[in-house]
């Protein structure tokens, strides 16, 4: 018996339909492969994750470690116990590397500030990034095929651990725990457009527990950046190398915390960056050395113009200056500025530092009559 028009029509549709779904289920197949391969390729030789899990909409990937590559005196780059990767399934198939979402939980990174103050993470990730615009032969691909857009990464209970070759050697290590951060809008390998960054964490010292926090936008390409950096009840002595004896502090420093804030931009390699810092219960140790000095004051005037302000003191400052001028150093501005307002926010006299100064000759003529046995 002939079918009827109804019944043709709904066979018509349902035979679409199942091509349309053994189109779509080919097409998913094939970004899921297509994210699998990019993801291993993306670890590199360097790198590993005991599975690699790929789902309809994401890829799970547990234990995953970057090992170090020659030369990184850092420790491992990165170990995570879980990464998970959301793709955009409509540009994979386009063979276009959009990522809409990265999640890395449990996670220990290492920063590396090198000697020159460069900044460096993830070597192996980023070598293994840049090479996969090339195809098999290595020739370049097409440009499209190049450029990878990442919307979100988001950093959930971590540790950063910060390694700075500019103090030391050895170099001076600062660990960030309970560390969450967020990155929005990485578009590479240009990275010329804003990229939004949010970060924070806690400082332990040995006697003060603080927080940390760091937020605002950065052009990588051009350096341009609009930021807020925050520090809070930070134990003084985990900044002693950078606040305190590059800025004249040859006092032993025994306690204290500090806060504080510094909102900086930067156009065209111009900063401009106001702040203020407050040290709270700042504790230096009297070793009756005349030539023991703090912030270039002698210690002993130090101590007294501390306590008769509650051990207690505030700074304003401001940076400015060209980052193409290789004279200008951020680090060493802002110690001149910290430096310089020392005696000013003590209180210390012309008269009173001209004292220490002359008692600090005093001692030295001492040390040298015993020296001599005189």
């Amino acid at each position: 018996m002939a079918m009827s028009k109804g019944k043709r029509w709904l066979v018509s549709m349902g035979g679409v339909l199942l091509v349309l779904i053994v189109a779509v289920v080919g097409a998913l197949q094939f970004a899921q492969r297509e994210v699998k391969e990019r993801v291993i390729a993306a670890l590199g030789p360097l790198g590993s994750a005991e599975s690699v899990r790929v789902g309809l909409t994401s890829v799970h990937l547990s234990h995953v470690l970057l090992k170090a590559p020659p030369g990184w005196p850092a420790g491992d780059p990165l170990r995570a116990d879980e990464i998970i990767l959301t793709p955009d399934i409509r540009d994979l198939i386009a063979r276009r590397m959009h990522i809409r979402s990265v999640v890395v939980r449990g996670f220990d990174m290492a920063v590396l500030r090198s000697k020159d103050g460069t900044i460096r993470l993830l070597p192996n990730l980023r070598q293994s990034l840049n090479a996969d615009g090339k195809d098999d032969a290595g020739r370049s691909a097409a440009p499209a095929s190049r450029e990878k857009l990442v919307d979100h990464i988001r950093f959930e209970q971590g540790n950063f651990h910060f390694h700075d070759m500019t103090v030391g050697p050895p170099a001076f290590k600062v660990t960030v725990s309970n560390a969450n951060a967020t990155v929005d809008h990485l578009h590479l390998p240009a990275l010329s457009e804003p990229t939004s960054v949010d970060v924070t964490g806690s400082i332990k010292g040995p006697a003060h527990t603080g927080t940390v926090s760091f937020g605002g936008w950065i052009k990588v390409a051009n350096k341009d950046s609009q930021t807020v950096s925050k520090l809070h009840g930070v134990d003084v002595v985990m900044l002693d190398p950078y606040l305190l004896k590059k800025a004249g502090a040859k006092a032993q420093v025994t306690g204290g915390t500090i806060d504080l804030t510094v909102e900086s931009t930067v156009r065209n390699d111009q900063l401009h960056a106001p702040g203020t810092m407050t040290v709270h219960g700042l504790q230096l140790a009297e070793s009756g050395n005349p030539l023991d000095t703090f912030m270039s004051i002698p210690t002993k005037a130090a101590v007294a113009a501390l306590k008769a302000r509650n051990d207690d003191i505030t700074l304003h400052f401001v940076l400015d200056g060209n980052l193409r001028d290789p004279k200008f150093s951020v680090q060493e501005s802002l110690m001149t500025r910290i430096a310089a307002g020392f005696a000013k926010a003590l209180g210390v006299s012309v008269e009173g530092v001209a004292k220490g100064a002359g008692e600090t000759v005093k001692g030295l003529g001492n040390a040298l009559k015993n020296l001599l046995g005189q």
